[in-house]
């Protein structure tokens, strides 16, 4: 073994063995095998281990002379070349540490939690041990999550008590700028407990050198064919969601449209996605496809023109209609046949490397759609910032299949898609100009009332419309399904509708669905010439994707929440959007209170409880005879349910103790320990633990979350056999006791005066109608505390009940290996013994 300092330890685990004791933590003690030097075949090991000790750093680890080399790097690896990160040289570890995952125990050496963040192979560039003894250590890693050119420089002069380095990433094909790629924080998990595979098969380079060679193109499932007449092209599906994960080709989501390219020889047709031949109308197009170095070929595109920079709709419409189409683009992104071969089968990265090149050198108006290298939800929010219309997901390896598909994806910046215009109103209800469209989707062979819209058009455009549609009037509604009832989103006045053959579509952009199914503030686009009406329908509505990443549209993003932590809008969804499958469990058909705060939390709060207040697409108002004298009651059951009420500014959810099915009978009953003026943090632990060994005594099991706030929330799972006036009687009973057992730990009065130095315990919170903040949700107060889920055994632990942030909570959960309520969901315990017992 080399070391990289004179006076090392004489044998090579020794610094290791001294600082622990292996009685106390299950660290791995060093093995009795022999540390002699062992090289495999492909490398030896190297392991990444997230450590939050005292503070979060990163244990970086190379298998090296029977023993793990090993530096703490504070800020963990980044593949940004600029990014230069410290890394201190511990003492060596044994091998069989690469493995070792779990809590090392308060008041041991490195007390805290440890996870392998990376695992995989590594390879020296030169000798390692005279790289070790010279301070510069040149290595190649093959992990599941870093791969490519790394190097580790001493920076220390000898004499130095902290034997510093500095760790960075060499300029190759893996390398990026940390603002497109944050590998620290777009994979935060253990790779035991969510193994990736190794990251050179999951998302495989072509090595940016000009003078290194591209990978081969994989052509075994192309066969030769003769060119097709026609050609069905491939359609994507609207994702909710963006991939978080899978190996995904990202392009711009072009607004314009889709054109299809037959080249025969030098004879060229250009074919909407329906089949019309548009080929007349582009003659500039037509000339410069002729000129292309191929015999033959299908190629799939979009058609646009850039206004600013930014594909144009309105521009592109003008384009075509108009007499010069000069400006008009046409961006290539698949080859479907090609010079006597059915390409469909090969693999789509296979195909673009085939397209490519021919596009490059062909004249300035046929463009290559480019493709983004950087996670998905980068790119979005990039897309969105520029104002971009979305995205196209591909799957890298996906075949080319006509029809609509799930291995193309589409996410959608704003809400937008094409309806069917079934009918118009008069502007100012005189003839000549089109005052609103009134709009429909199909459902099957059923034409769907989808609202309308009366805004995107100019007096010019208005005429137009009128001169397109009052040829095509009938007498009678064409929608097979009844009308929604005329409301403050529809721009119609009853009676005056002008019904005509559902024959065109229009391209509406609009904030949401209502909860009655028609879109809200929409404004006109244009007229989709190149989509037929009968393939209109209403998009989305599921998860399309197969990864669980929420898609976010976030308006006003900047928007600060809390000033004193720095909390945006932006980071408030996106926390929500992290904990969603966590929250849903605690939120799901339980009617909710939310405390919606639009100035921040340091402006005015307030709560709504029913659906009247405000509309908020996705969640779900119940039937007014499930709580009767009350406004509907809300619930909170899906993932879009939770992004649109944070979008609406909501920060806390308050959950009753009942579901809407058996809405009088709680199954819980919830203790909220809430520490008065002058109580310490520690006799607030102390009470958590008495109120559980009471229940204990009663026969009750309790779970423990923090509050989000000053305190905790003992929470206590039932049978839903009781009504709200027992358990309510119980728990107040059960509070009473405690406050006169212990009196000056405990109030079970509420106001400042009688809790002053004291903990009241909130029993009220047991009534019917009564809320308490959810599991997982944040709280609207400075700091943006989050009410956290914990074991008993971290109890002690616990620094406040604020502990774990807005900012924090995420990475925080990255280290749990298990649901420490894991068992709350199946105890249904019945409360009959218990209040027997209560004095």
């Amino acid at each position: 073994m080399v070391s990289s300092r004179k006076n090392a330890a004489a044998t090579p685990l020794e610094r290791y063995r001294n600082k622990r004791d292996f009685a106390a933590t299950p660290e791995p003690s060093p093995s009795n095998a022999s540390t002699a030097n062992r090289t495999p075949p492909h490398g030896c090991s190297f392991v990444v281990q997230k450590h939050w000790a005292s503070r979060l750093h990163y244990d970086f680890r190379l298998e090296h002379n029977g023993v793990l080399l090993s530096w703490a790097v504070p800020k963990g690896p980044c593949y940004d070349p600029a990014k230069k990160q410290m890394a201190v040289h511990v003492e060596d570890h044994p091998v069989d540490y690469a493995s070792f995952e779990g809590t090392i125990p308060p008041k041991q050496y490195g007390a805290g939690t440890v996870i392998v963040w990376d695992r995989g192979t590594w390879e020296p560039v030169g000798d390692a041990d005279k790289g070790m003894e010279a301070g510069k250590l040149i290595f190649r890693l093959h992990g599941e999550k870093l791969a490519g050119l790394w190097e580790l420089v001493r920076i220390s002069k000898p004499g130095d008590k902290a034997d510093q380095w500095m760790m960075f990433k060499k300029r190759d094909a893996w390398a990026r700028p940390l603002a497109e790629y944050d590998v620290i924080k777009a994979l935060p998990d253990s790779v035991i407990a969510n193994p990736l595979g190794p990251v050179e098969e999951r998302e495989p380079r072509t090595p940016r050198s000009p003078r290194a060679e591209a990978p081969e193109i994989d052509l075994s499932a192309a066969v030769t064919a003769s060119l097709p007449a026609k050609l069905e092209p491939q359609l994507a599906t609207l994702a909710p969601s963006l991939p978080a994960g899978g190996e995904w080709i990202v392009e711009s989501k072009l607004d314009g449209y889709r054109l299809l390219a037959r080249v025969d020889k030098k004879r060229v047709k250009l074919l909407t996605r329906n089949g019309h031949d548009w080929t007349t109308r582009f003659p500039l197009l037509v000339a410069e496809l002729k000129e292309l170095q191929l015999s033959s070929a299908w190629m799939d595109g979009e058609i646009v023109v850039l206004k600013n920079g930014i594909p144009s709709f309105s521009a592109l419409q003008n384009a075509v209609d108009g007499q010069s189409n000069k400006d008009i683009l046409y961006f290539l992104f698949d080859v479907m046949f090609l010079d006597g071969k059915d390409l469909r089968k090969v693999p789509l990265w296979s195909r673009r490397a085939l397209l490519a090149p021919i596009v490059e050198n062909a004249g300035e108006r046929l463009l290559y759609s480019q493709d983004f290298d950087a996670p998905p939800a980068q790119i979005f929010e990039a897309a969105t910032g520029l104002g971009l219309e979305g995205l196209m997901l591909k799957r890298r390896n996906a075949v080319y299949e006509s029809g609509r598909t799930q291995t193309w994806l589409k996410a959608k910046a704003r809400l937008r898609q094409e309806l069917v215009i079934c009918g118009m109103t008069a502007r100012g209800g005189d003839d000549g100009e089109v005052g609103s469209l009134l709009l429909g989707y199909y459902v099957g062979s059923k034409l769907h009332d989808a609202g309308s819209v009366g805004t995107g058009w100019d007096s010019k455009t208005a005429r137009d419309l009128w001169k397109q549609l009052t040829p095509l009037e009938v007498d009678a509604t064409p929608f097979n399904t009844p009308l929604k009832k005329p409301g403050r989103w529809s721009k119609r006045a009853a009676g005056s509708e002008r019904w005509v053959k559902p024959i065109l579509v229009a391209e509406v952009e609009f904030t949401e669905w209502t909860a009655d199914e028609v879109i809200r503030q929409a404004s006109f686009i244009g007229l989709r010439l190149d989509k037929d009406a009968r393939g209109v329908v209403r998009e989305g509505g599921t998860t399309q994707a197969s990864e669980p990443f929420p898609q976010l549209k976030i308006t006003h993003p900047e928007r600060v929440i809390d000033a004193s932590a720095s909390v945006t809008k932006a980071d408030l969804v996106r926390f929500y959007a992290s904990v969603a499958e966590r929250i849903l469990p605690h939120l799901k058909d339980r009617p909710v209170a939310l405390v919606r705060a639009p100035d921040g939390v340091a402006g005015n709060l307030f709560f709504q409880k029913h659906a009247e207040r405000t509309a908020m697409p996705g969640l779900k108002a119940h039937d007014r005879e499930l709580w009767p004298k009350h406004p509907p009651l809300l619930t909170v059951d899906t993932v879009d349910a939770l992004l649109s009420a944070a979008q609406m500014n909501t920060i806390e959810f308050h959950t009753w103790n009942s579901v809407v099915r058996r809405l009088d009978a709680p199954d819980r009953v919830i203790f909220d320990l809430d520490p008065g003026e002058g109580v310490k943090w520690s006799h607030v632990q102390e009470a958590a633990q008495l109120v559980r060994l009471l229940l204990s005594e009663l026969g009750l099991r309790a779970w423990l979350k923090t509050s989000g706030g000053k305190g905790l929330h003992v929470v206590v799972p039932l049978a839903a056999r009781l009504d709200y006036t027992t358990v309510k009687a119980f728990s107040k009973t059960f509070v009473v006791h405690l406050a006169k057992t212990i009196p000056k730990r405990f109030s079970a009065i509420s106001g400042p005066s009688n809790r002053l130095g004291r903990i009241y315990v909130d029993y009220l919170r047991n009534g019917k109608g009564q809320t308490t903040a959810a599991a997982f949700s944040a709280r609207a107060r400075p700091g943006m505390g989050v009410s956290m889920p914990v074991a008993w055994e971290q109890l002690a632990d616990l620094k406040s009940g604020a502990q774990w942030t807005v900012q924090t909570a995420r990475e925080y959960l990255s280290f749990q290996s298990g649901d420490p309520w894991a068992e709350y969901w199946s105890t249904k315990q019945l409360l009959t013994r218990a209040m027997k017992r209560l004095p």
